[in-house]
């Protein structure tokens, strides 16, 4: 049987975030609770997961959600076993959920669920803790965590229904913000400024509005714009700093994932 492998780090982007993976663990874990509101999924193996007075035995595919003060124990089933958690500070938490119910409440709500067994929870989980493991860029990483706990909280409170058509203006404005300064990496506390809307409030509006979060717009935009660089010969190395992107290899990821060809495959067709 191999040593586990424990990986804990903060989040460059966003300090107020500790990332936690354990592969081939056999570890136990007696019951104790956190102060930051923490969830994750199972990748591997099956557990027995107790919270508060309630037992459940689950298993790779399954995500938990924990909330502070909550005590908890997890002791995985003989063989060994492969998880990913996030702990997201408690005071960032609260002013969120404040954006997203137009509330002053003093008092954190509480996750609605202990744990879900839906699949694309596992798989939207697995996409946002990449991001925050390699994502250097804030408003990136703060959109994807925005939403992905929009959808939890969404079960419990109803959130988003009856949300008003987007005021087109300030979206505008956001957008206009975005194509003038294409190669700045405006931060989403600076898109809320320059809208008058809450974080929460802006990306949903946006999204509405475009179809697409502000950074997924953003680097939309910057992969067009990038395509007349190449066109016109410009380097792959001078077209990535230009545009804003952290790095070559950054550039060269995001433009393959919307043209199926990396940049030099695709420049290749107009020399």
């Amino acid at each position: 049987m191999k040593d586990q492998t424990i990986f804990l780090k903060r989040s460059e982007a966003l300090p107020f975030v500790e990332m936690r993976r354990a592969d081939r663990s056999n570890a136990c874990y007696h019951t104790h609770s956190h102060d930051e509101f923490s969830f994750g999924v199972i990748d591997a193996g099956e557990t027995s997961y107790h919270n508060l007075k309630q037992k459940h035995h689950i298993g790779a595919g399954a995500t938990v959600t924990i909330n502070p003060g909550d005590a908890h124990s997890c002791n995985p089933k003989a063989g060994n076993w492969s998880y990913r958690m996030l702990f997201v500070a408690s005071d960032w938490m609260g002013q969120l959920q404040q954006e997203m119910l137009d509330s002053h409440a003093q008092d954190y709500l509480p996750f609605p669920n202990l744990y879900e067994s839906d699949l694309r929870t596992y798989h939207s989980f697995g996409g946002l803790f990449e991001s925050l493991v390699s994502e250097t860029n804030a408003l990136a990483a703060e959109c994807l965590l925005i939403q992905f706990l929009e959808q939890r909280f969404l079960a419990g409170f109803s959130l988003g229904k009856g949300v008003d058509t987007p005021d087109l203006s300030r979206m505008m404005r956001v957008k206009e913000l975005i194509m003038d300064q294409l190669d700045k990496n405006i931060s989403l506390d600076e898109f809320s400024a320059h809208s008058g809307l809450s974080r929460y409030h802006l990306i949903r509006s946006f999204k509405q509005a475009y179809g697409q979060s502000p950074h997924a717009f953003q680097l939309d935009q910057r992969i067009k714009k990038s395509k007349s660089l190449l066109q016109e010969g410009g380097s792959i190395v001078d077209t990535a700093s230009v545009l804003g992107f952290a790095d070559q290899s950054h550039f060269q990821r995001n433009f393959k994932k919307r043209l199926a060809l990396t940049p030099k495959q695709y420049q290749a067709f107009f020399n």
